[in-house]
């Protein structure tokens, strides 16, 4: 073992050499003790080398590589997170809560795919933190989060201080490491790591995270690296994603793939010949559940064929070839301290329970939505009553039952007559559970309706959190939804802990998202009563412009595919209100806000476009929504309805042979660009 100091006596071309030696003994010996956990060295003697290496870097920083296991204490910290597209999406897995949902998902996969048997991987189900990391010729290049599913927080400095993340893939026998390699995971921290973090945070003052998740997530997307790299986080990887350069023919093999390269997958991980297999391994993990050093919710069964998964397809957001059955919900008993009222963007008020803090499965709870008056007199609830409570799929907690009421004076809880926030007349309109404040000005309302349109899934404007938004609204500076766009640097300098520089980046969000903003996250955002973001897309999509959805009226609604008569009354109603339809006016005429949704005319109409291998110039989901504003229609797999194949880089070879049996035509990236008018 070489002594500290050496470093001083060696030549550079040496330096270079001993650094690339004990960067490979530093790799070996990480992946020994953080995914195989069969260390060779003791303590000390993994320490003296990681000092050796240390001190030669110091010497020669120009020898200084990202991969570097010295990296791993973090980089210097963020001034803000970025955000990561994904090269194709990270969808969210559809949940069963019984054994007969599951049964159903097994028979139709059965009869989409044809086959007699159905052969099924088996995994639990993480409770922490979805993330993509992409290796590039065998060294980690990227990290994110998944985000909404096409856009993630970047969080590679952050991942890169993990210890169970290689930074370069081992280089196994007979094992070739792909060129690009898109591999998904879950990041979490272990119940007895998130004890001790916890007893440290409450030592030292700080408050303690709710659960094991919140914590994972919360160490994960520090701006500053070095904080990550001080908090016990452990990751678990669960699939290879369709834009690596080569992957194999099953998700097994993929597992098998993953774990000779290096990457950490469970053990628990097994192959179910049959649906009675996988249902006799979900009782089995039901049992052993609480053994589990992790957090887990229940179990993730995905079709083992990739070519079925093809087959099958995906929704608007979840695969058809897998699916997560959850655990019956856990449940304890605490006491109800208060009842009080929350306002919303739509003016209605929501009771909540405010609850002598529980436990739950790992989560503290302290308050739950009694949802309205009518599930307030069901439950006949009232302060001072012990009631059990129930984590529904171990994440929204909801009251079950009153077990215990209080004794003596009792009156039932009744919902005020007016507005808390604004002291406005506050109705129930017949025929609705719901009761609303009548006063369109509510500050309570304004200030969740601008929360609304700035979120993530809407226009996704920097910088209007919560406490800001409560800013302007009580500074007067923001009195309805589009005086957003009015605001100014000079006047948003003025205010308590906003700064100049702060102030001016917030004038700069505001007016990119004014050129930015897409027609399906305006239409989301203006908070249309029962309107998702996946019916703001099909929206968008039919009617192509805010003005030609104003004036739909309710017939035309109704016989849009998808859009049921409820959906359709409600957003006609919303466009009927003059107040609406003022402010419609003014984002088009004032504000120049008017984003438009292109479906008719373009050079694909009507025509069936499958997308295979990676483009350049834009990610899978981008390319999707080409194919929509230009009138056509994305498909996920070569049928006999398809009329044209995209060949990106590194394409799947099914599809090709499959458009080549069929005699459809097929185009390069540039060719695609020339069609969509780019």
């Amino acid at each position: 073992m070489r002594t500290r100091g050496g470093a001083a006596a060696m030549t550079k071309q040496k330096a270079k050499q001993r650094i690339r030696k004990l960067r490979k003994q530093i790799h070996r010996h990480d992946y020994l003790y953080y995914v195989r956990n069969d260390p060779e060295l003791s303590d000390s003697e993994y320490d003296t080398l990681k000092q050796e290496l240390i001190e030669l870097e110091d010497r020669y920083p120009d020898l200084v590589t990202p991969d570097s296991p010295t990296r791993r204490v973090g980089a210097e910290p963020n001034a803000e997170l970025g955000t990561r597209r994904h090269e194709t999406r990270m969808l969210s897995l559809a949940a069963v809560y019984e054994e007969a949902a599951f049964r159903h998902f097994c028979d139709r996969c059965i009869e989409k795919t044809g086959k007699q048997r159905l052969s099924l991987v088996a995994e639990p189900k993480y409770d922490g933190l979805s993330v993509e990391l992409v290796y590039d010729n065998g060294r980690l290049a990227a990290g994110s989060t998944r985000g909404d599913g096409t856009t993630g927080e970047d969080v590679t400095d952050n991942i890169r201080t993990v210890r169970e993340v290689m930074l370069r893939l081992r280089r196994a026998n007979s094992v070739s490491v792909p060129r690009h390699l898109v591999v998904r995971g879950e990041v979490y921290m272990s119940k007895p790591d998130f004890e001790v973090f916890n007893r440290r945070r409450k030592k030292r003052g700080d408050k303690p995270f709710a659960n094991p998740r919140n914590a994972a997530a919360g160490s994960l997307r520090q701006l500053d690296p070095g904080v990550t790299a001080q908090r016990p986080l452990r990751i678990f990887f669960w699939e290879i994603a369709p834009a690596s350069s080569s992957r194999p023919d099953s998700h097994w093999q993929c597992l098998e793939l993953m774990r000779k390269l290096g990457l950490k997958t469970n053990p628990l991980a097994q192959r179910c010949a049959s649906p009675d297999t996988a249902a006799a391994w979900y009782r089995e993990l039901a049992e052993r559940r609480e053994t589990l050093d992790y957090e887990v919710d229940g179990c993730v069964f995905k079709v083992n064929d990739l070519a079925d998964h093809e087959t099958l397809g995906t929704r608007a957001a979840n695969p058809r070839w897998a699916i997560a059955w959850k655990f019956a919900p856990r449940r304890a008993t605490t006491t109800v301290r208060d009842i009080e009222v929350s306002v919303g963007r739509t003016g209605a008020l929501t009771p909540v329970a405010v609850l002598e803090p529980v436990n739950i499965g790992g989560a503290e709870v302290s308050h739950v939505s009694l949802h309205n008056q009518d599930e307030v007199e069901r439950l006949d609830v009232a302060k001072g009553d012990t009631v059990e409570v129930e984590r529904a799929g171990d994440v929204i907690p909801h009251v079950v039952t009153v077990t215990r009421r209080k004794r003596g004076k009792r009156r039932t809880y009744h919902l005020p007559a007016t507005c808390p926030a604004c002291g406005g007349k506050a109705t129930r309109i017949a025929g609705e559970a719901v009761t609303r404040c009548t006063n369109p000005s509510c500050p309570a309302r304004l200030k969740e309706s601008i929360r609304h349109v700035a979120s993530k899934a809407a226009l996704d404007i920097d910088g209007l959190g919560e406490k800001r938004v409560d800013q302007l609204v009580a500074e007067g500076l923001v009195t309805r939804l589009d005086d957003i766009f009015t605001l100014e640097a000079d006047a948003l300098a003025d205010l308590e802990r906003m700064g100049r520089r702060s102030a001016e980046q917030l004038v700069a969000a505001i007016d990119e998202t004014r050129r930015a903003a897409t027609l399906p996250r305006l239409i989301y955002g203006l908070g249309l009563p029962r309107v998702g973001r996946a019916v703001a897309r099909d929206l968008a999509a039919v009617f192509g412009s805010l003005d030609a959805l104003k004036e739909a009226g309710r017939e035309r609604l109704r016989g849009m595919d998808g859009i049921g008569d409820v959906i359709a009354d409600a957003v006609a109603a919303w466009f009927e209100n003059p107040k609406n339809r003022a402010l419609v006016k003014r984002l088009k005429e004032k504000h120049g806000v008017n984003p438009t949704f292109r479906t008719r005319g373009g050079r694909l109409q009507g025509k069936t476009v499958v997308i295979t291998g990676t483009l350049d110039s834009m990610t899978r989901e981008e390319a999707r929504e080409a194919v929509e504003r230009a009138g056509g229609r994305p498909a996920g797999r070569v049928s006999g309805e398809t009329d044209l194949l995209v060949v990106g880089a590194n394409p799947g070879s099914n599809k090709s042979a499959a458009a080549e049996s069929r005699n459809v035509k097929t185009v390069d990236e540039a060719a695609f660009r020339k069609l969509l008018g780019a």
